[in-house]
């Protein structure tokens, strides 16, 4: 099995094993869904803790409003009504406005806290460090145990519009975040090794050759957009006398022996 090193930019992510024979095509996609799906792991431990911490996500029409204008405009959080954490809430306001204040307890705050720890270490970084490849079939696992402990301390469920319910569902919209330009397309993913892009019509073996103990650095990277390409390396600015020409006044002017 070859070793893949896989990084994004300069950032190490994970290890992942593959046979040299591989398809470069299906390796590109499991390579690209091992590295989304950490990163899925990682928004949902962020807005976990959160949660642990300040309940629920208020209906979208009532973040970032203050009581009195919550009151005046008579809002109504329904959905934090029916989603309460086991053993009754303790109140802790959020100051950004994002969740109600209707904490878990103590007991059930832990319960959160411990499963956000054992799903990160599961797709830490660190794993690189210690020699452990990452599977997809792991990160399930991690997402599983989020799910399950979600569901331990609310029982009742969370509200449809709660981050942490979009993703489990797979129904988050992260269009315009930061959060979403960290993710890649599987059908825009490419993979470099050597300075040389792992072409998806060939296999592994045809560029690492036949030796199953190899172990590479891979990095990954969404295929560059159309804008992004070498076409304005033809523009008259990518040309420095031209550049020159244009802030000495002398553009354009044709000379000619006298």
């Amino acid at each position: 099995m070859v070793l893949l090193h896989v990084k994004r930019g300069d950032e190490s992510q994970f290890l992942l094993q593959a046979p040299g024979s591989t398809e470069l095509e299906e390796l590109t996609v499991q390579v690209t869904r091992v590295y989304n799906a950490r990163l899925k792991v990682q928004r949902i431990c962020s807005e976990m803790e959160e949660l642990a911490e300040h309940g629920v996500f208020l209906p979208p029409n009532m973040q970032g409003l203050t009581d009195d204008q919550i009151e005046e405009l008579k809002l109504k959080d329904e959905w934090g009504e029916k989603c309460v954490p086991s053993g009754g809430p303790v109140f802790k306001k959020d100051d950004i406005g994002r969740r109600n204040g209707q904490a878990p307890n103590e007991k059930m705050k832990q319960v959160l806290k411990k499963t956000i720890e054992e799903a990160k270490a599961i797709i830490s970084k660190k794993q690189v460090e210690a020699g452990v490849c990452v599977t997809m079939e792991m990160v399930k696992d991690a997402l599983d145990q989020l799910r399950g402990a979600v569901m331990i301390v609310y029982p009742m469920g969370l509200p449809p519009y709660d981050p942490i319910r979009m993703e489990l569902g797979s129904t988050e919209d992260l269009s315009g975040t930061q959060a979403g330009l960290n993710v890649i397309e599987e059908s825009q993913a490419q993979l470099w090794w050597a300075a040389k892009e792992l072409r998806r019509t060939k296999k592994l073996s045809d560029y690492v050759g036949k030796n199953e103990k190899t172990k590479i650095i891979v990095k990954i990277q969404q295929k560059l957009e159309e804008n992004d390409d070498d076409s304005c390396l033809n523009s008259p600015w990518a040309d420095n006398t031209a550049l020159k020409r244009h802030f000495h006044g002398v553009k354009d002017i044709k000379w000619r022996p006298r």
